[in-house]
């Protein structure tokens, strides 16, 4: 049976989703990756998602994809894109029970869903933001093999703007990473789960060529937290409205102006004025007003993220209250 996927055209480049067409520990001393003790228990955390999608071919292979178990070890994380229009889902351990599983919500801004299963599973814990090169480990059922493990590195963290999300705030890895894999685990040396398996770059077919994308852990939990207690996503708008300076064709330092604000907002109540160009999100260097999105909706509630901008030829810094969100 064939399945849709994402695209997403950039230079020769194609993005395509990984749902399946058809059918705290110590880092290993040498290279720092995870040793098989880890992986093992991590794997213990990560199922497949058998959604059951209406109008399947008759006789034809069921879709499969990944998902983790988190929280409470009830909840299970996945891609929205794994779940599709699924009336029913069940989901295999790497054991080889099957569950019948019961959808909580989804959040289409960054395509993840979250699912409910009766008997608790092994949860596993959330990590913080990796650094590059950190070595990462990837867990999904490639194929619908069932689970296995790719591993390589950290290439790019707060990877933005790449077309596949509303809302995106991706790992990027050379861990290889194929169709069935969507909703999986990538985890760091210590067993943590740095993101949720969400995308891959192609250039011709639904394959691995070493550009692949995670949603970042800190994204991932606000969602799943959300979902969890309400079944439902509230994000609240920065308040800003916001283009690329220099415009395209043109020179000079890449930076993201400010063109209208709404009062009483997010933005308002920090202080960003028309015109103002934005330098720094908290610890961010941003370039696009995707990246200004990323850095507000991946911090805490609470938080109060610290904006450099550039305000009539000099630098200046504002402080942005992150409301209670999602």
């Amino acid at each position: 049976m064939a399945i849709p996927v994402r695209h997403v055209a950039m230079a020769s480049a194609v993005a395509a989703s990984l749902m399946l067409p058809t059918g705290a520990a110590l880092a290993d001393k040498a290279g720092g990756r995870p040793s098989s003790a880890v992986i093992r228990t991590a794997m213990e955390s990560v199922v497949s998602v058998l959604p059951d999608w209406p109008r399947k071919e008759e006789g034809g292979d069921e879709p499969e994809g990944s998902g983790v178990v988190i929280l409470d070890g009830h909840q299970i994380i996945t891609a929205g894109h794994v779940i599709g229009a699924a009336e029913t889902m069940r989901v295999r351990t790497d054991d080889g029970d099957i569950l019948r599983a019961r959808l909580v919500g989804t959040d289409e801004a960054t395509d993840l869903s979250l699912l409910r299963v009766g008997r608790a599973l092994r949860p596993i814990a959330f990590a913080g933001e990796p650094e590059l090169g950190d070595p990462v480990c990837a867990i999904g059922n490639v194929f619908g093999l069932g689970l296995s493990v790719s591993c390589g590195m950290v290439s790019a963290v707060h990877r933005a703007g790449v077309g596949f999300n509303a809302i995106e705030d991706f790992i990027q890895t050379d861990a290889a990473v194929n169709p069935g894999a969507s909703g999986g685990a990538l985890i760091d040396a210590s067993g943590r789960l740095a993101g949720v398996l969400s995308a891959i770059f192609t250039k011709s077919m639904d394959a691995n060529i070493g550009v692949n994308f995670a949603v970042s852990s800190p994204l991932a939990e606000k969602v799943a937290r959300a979902l969890a207690a309400r079944g439902h996503v509230r994000w609240k708008p920065l308040g800003a409205i916001l283009a690329a300076s220099p415009p395209p064709g043109e020179t000079g330092r890449q930076l993201v102006e400010v063109v209208r604000v709404v009062p009483n907002s997010p933005a308002g109540v920090a202080g960003l004025k028309r015109g103002d160009k934005i330098v720094h999100m908290g610890k961010r260097r941003v370039m696009a007003p995707a990246d200004v999105t990323s850095a507000y909706v991946s911090a805490k509630s609470g938080d109060v993220l610290r904006i450099t901008i550039e305000r009539a030829g000099a630098e200046r810094e504002l402080l942005l209250v992150v409301p209670d969100q999602p």
